[in-house]
């Protein structure tokens, strides 16, 4: 999943929205109604639309802080925690 989400084996409905919030986090002013038209074909709920654009947009918020500030990030093996927890947990789409 790190490597190429895009190939990577996961539910057609995260790679959808990974695809949206990809583009929603490298170039916000060119993201249109039409965007999403790929997310909802995979069967993503406005609900969950809502909830990744939120987390979305919060860990570009978090990024930026990071960047600016200078805060202590967890290195690979916090990461790689992160993620294990994430995926039992999982994000609801």
């Amino acid at each position: 999943m790190l490597a190429d989400w895009r190939s990577a084996p996961v539910d057609p409905k995260v790679r959808a929205t990974l695809g949206f919030l990809e583009k929603l986090t490298l170039a916000p002013a060119d993201v249109r109604p039409v965007d999403l038209e790929p997310v909802r074909a995979a069967g993503v709920s406005d609900e969950g639309v809502e909830d990744a654009i939120q987390v979305c947009v919060l860990f570009n918020i978090y990024d930026r802080l990071a960047d600016s500030l200078s805060f202590y990030l967890p290195g690979p093996d916090g990461y790689a925690a992160s993620g294990r927890s994430l995926l039992r947990r999982g994000y609801q789409l």
